[in-house]
């Protein structure tokens, strides 16, 4: 047996060095990125306080935007001809950033949109991420031959293997300093219709107008910039207050130590809970501090609900992650909804019914401590309504999780799937 062994080993020595080097290695990259600490993140001032969207904007640095107007479009039926339409309509400049476009019907419909505005004398942008996206020469000739200038956020090659897993997962349309949408959607074709079957996701994009919009153009350029865009950036004055509307507080991060601001929006606004917090997210992945955040408002009596996609996902590794946690907010009380008729998008937090987060971000780890990603704090209780209405109608399309049946419902593989890739949990 000891010479047969030895056998073995000598033949195969390198392939078990090699696999021996690899999983050592992956473990200490999954150990190098666990959170240092626990960060316990509390509000003194809570959500319904007036006072809060001030109390928030000191603590990420953000200035609070007083009268900005958000309109909340539903899929792809109403998002992307309110778009097009804005592209249609630009008469000076448009800056567009995204995590996806893909070549297809509604890809080619947004090549011809902002060729025909470029052609017209209109600026036109772009700063799109070569992981999420991929656009044909065609595409990209038609745009550059028409005075497009289009920029790749963290080109890939064999020297830029450290910038892989930095990627922007930013959504944001500017058209002449005006209006602006950001969301969970990108320009491919999953995200026509309206989420009729399991081929075309459920997503919610907003169009905002009001002071913000400055904010959101003002990402762009911070990207623009880093791509190596050379054109100077123009941004309009600043616009006066406007007596109603929302009051917003934008935040946007990139990969840092520690926490961002955006992951600090989501801290500040559970810290400020007293009711109810609604989180809509695909991709919902914890650590040690966003589950300490829900575990203390749940001893609150803070009401807690979570709407995630099912297994119809585009990421079966995340929901693996995801679902891995499961068990720990179902005995805390926390309700747990999967969504079923197709891949659900939308990402939408709102705490006691007048505070909302809206923006690019998954309520998970990669949002919160790699991607570049942007979100919109908002004080207004019409907006919350609105989205608390959208959550409790997806609500009726999903399945609620039980406690006590929960652990039984996974196969043997189910669990073990779980159980290895929650250990990626950090990079989720």
């Amino acid at each position: 047996m000891t010479d047969r062994w030895q056998l073995t080993w000598k033949k195969h020595r390198k392939a078990l060095i090699a696999v021996a080097a690899a999983f050592g290695l992956v473990g200490l990259v999954i150990f190098l990125a666990q959170d240092p600490e626990t960060l316990r993140v509390e509000s003194p001032v809570t959500a319904t306080d007036p006072r809060f969207p001030d109390y928030v904007a000191s603590l990420v640095g953000a200035p609070v935007s007083d009268g900005d107007s958000y309109t909340v479009l539903h899929n792809g039926d109403e998002t992307f001809p309110a778009q097009l339409a804005a592209i249609e309509k630009a008469k000076s400049r448009i800056n567009f950033e995204t995590y996806v476009y893909k070549d297809g019907e509604i890809g080619d419909q947004f090549v011809d949109a902002l060729a025909r505005a470029a052609e017209r004398g209109v600026s036109v942008r772009l700063v799109i991420d070569p992981v999420g996206s991929l656009m044909k020469p065609k595409n990209r000739d038609r745009l550059q031959a028409a005075g497009a200038k289009l920029s790749w956020f963290n080109p890939l090659g064999f020297f830029t293997v450290e910038v892989v897993n930095y990627r922007t997962h930013r959504k944001t349309l500017v058209v002449d300093g005006d209006v602006a949408f950001t969301g969970g959607m990108g320009v491919a074709d999953n995200w026509l219709g309206h989420a009729q079957d399991e081929s075309h996701w459920r997503d919610t994009q907003f169009q905002l107008t009001g002071p913000s919009v400055r904010a959101l153009e003002g990402s762009f350029y911070e990207n623009w910039i880093e791509t190596g865009g050379l054109s100077a950036p123009a941004l309009d004055p600043e616009m006066a207050p406007r007596p109603t509307g929302a009051r917003s507080v934008v935040v946007w991060s990139n990969p840092v130590s520690g926490v961002s601001n955006v992951k600090l929006m989501f801290l500040l606004a559970i810290g400020a809970a007293r009711n109810t917090i609604d989180i809509q997210s695909p991709y919902i992945t914890t650590d040690p501090t966003t589950r300490w955040s829900l575990a203390q408002a749940r001893q609150r009596g803070v009401r807690i609900r979570m709407l995630t996609e099912g297994t119809i996902t585009d990421a079966m590794p995340v929901k693996h992650a995801s679902r891995r946690s499961y068990q720990t907010f179902l005995d805390e009380g926390i309700e747990i909804f999967e969504y079923q008729p197709t891949m659900m998008h939308t990402k939408a937090m709102i705490v006691d019914g007048v505070w909302s987060i809206i923006g690019s971000a998954n309520f998970g780890n990669r949002s919160f401590e790699l991607n570049d990603e942007l979100v919109i704090g908002i004080a207004d209780a019409e907006l919350a309504g609105q989205l608390t209405k959208d959550f409790e109608a997806d609500a009726q399309k999903s399945k609620r999780l039980d406690a006590k049946t929960w652990p039984h419902e996974r196969s043997f593989d189910g669990k073990i799937n779980e159980w290895f890739w929650s250990f990626f949990g950090e990079f989720f």
